[in-house]
């Protein structure tokens, strides 16, 4: 197993015995047999990846678990949101069961958050709960979806209705695959790194709207990004593993992110996760200025980033328009951060002072969406 050299990182999950390591930097799929063999029981693996990836990197995967002895089977299923859903969730499950994949063995998502939600479902349920490791290969699975053992698929109702919690046993971030991202995509998973600031990390904002441009060319000061990204999503997770505190706020801009992207029905060429979670932060912030609790300043410097770094800002932006406040009012209510009822939101008393704040009056809610819709 690797240790740490000035190119590659290691962040460990402080969970007890289901403790895990993040490992981060370039060369971790060409290395990815040796990592997990070091730490895999059995000798079988199923690797669950979708149509884009596939042919970057199935094959590399495939020949580093041969060349350490492991028996891997492979599925390639379609890109994109609709993924997450029961059809391609059934297909995973058949086919680690047809692959006799027992719990000493593994199943692995090669892939973004999609297929790493989907996978680590369909791990978390196969018999009763199968060992997971991650390979995420966008910007956005490696410094958030990767880490904490949410799992899941979509329902009409809304976004990451159905799973489970099913924490992984390794995550191999690979910094190199970065490189053959999109432009569009790899802002979109800057999004949920410049989020990470605006909880609690005020001095990790700063350093990002100095440095972002040296985060998009690569090399020390994106390992660093993301690095810092998962040690803030580990803490997190560690102290609140199924988020029934602090953990929420790692929500921040995804109450209103998702209810945007259940009103484009996931269609992913007019918005993707991490685009809502850039418009949803900024309505966070504006929407703290609205109720008195932050100066409108932060949300105008929070824009001012965003959209510095080409991430949409505002509702305006999402192509094809949007339905009335009263339909996104709709799949707020199905968020999984209601409780009794009740609207909970993540609202901020400034930069990197985020707070968990119950029972916000869906009256103000309602009229704040209205009056951003037809500005």
């Amino acid at each position: 197993m690797t240790a740490d050299t000035p190119n590659r990182r290691t962040v460990r999950v402080e969970l007890g015995e289901r403790a895990y390591d993040i490992l981060i930097g370039p060369g971790l799929i060409a290395s990815a047999g040796r990592e997990i063999a070091g730490r895999l029981k059995g000798r079988k693996i199923a690797v669950v990846t979708d149509e884009h990836v596939a042919p970057l990197y199935l094959d590399a995967f495939m020949a580093a678990l041969a060349a350490e002895g492991i028996d891997a089977v492979s599925l390639v299923l379609p890109a994109g949101e609709k993924t997450k859903s029961f059809e391609p969730l059934m297909a995973v499950c058949d086919k680690v069961l047809a692959a006799r994949i027992e719990r000493n063995d593994a199943v692995v998502a090669l892939g973004g958050g999609v297929i790493g939600d989907l996978t680590g479902f369909a791990a978390g349920i196969v018999r009763r709960g199968s060992r997971f490791i991650q390979v995420p290969t966008s910007l956005l699975a490696q410094v958030d979806s990767s880490v904490g053992g949410k799992t899941g698929i979509n329902s009409p109702h809304g976004k990451n209705l159905i799973g489970v919690f099913h924490q992984p046993d390794l995550v191999l971030a690979d910094t190199d695959v970065l490189d053959t991202l999109s432009p569009r995509e790899f802002r979109a998973g800057y999004a949920e790194v410049a989020k990470y600031g605006l909880i609690d990390k005020p001095d990790f904002f700063d350093w990002l709207e100095k440095n972002w441009r040296d985060v998009f060319a690569g090399g020390p000061a994106r390992i660093e990004a993301i690095a810092g990204s998962c040690q803030a999503k580990a803490d997190v997770v560690a102290a609140d593993e199924r988020e029934n505190g602090q953990r929420a706020l790692l929500n921040l801009g995804h109450t209103f992110g998702h209810a945007l992207e259940a009103a484009t029905q996931y269609d992913s060429a007019r918005l993707v996760h991490g685009e809502g979670v850039s418009i949803g932060m900024v309505l966070a912030h504006q929407f703290s200025a609205r109720m008195n609790l932050a100066s409108p300043d932060d949300g105008s410097r929070v824009e001012a980033h965003l959209r510095e770094v080409g991430l949409p800002t505002s509702v305006h932006e999402i192509p094809g328009g949007l339905p009335p406040a009263e339909v996104l009012m709709d799949a707020i209510a199905q968020d999984k951060k209601v409780k009794a009822g009740k609207l909970t939101f993540i609202l901020t008393r400034g930069i990197g002072r985020s707070f968990v704040a119950d029972d916000v009056p869906q009256s103000e809610v309602l009229a704040f969406l209205k009056e951003k819709l037809s500005a």
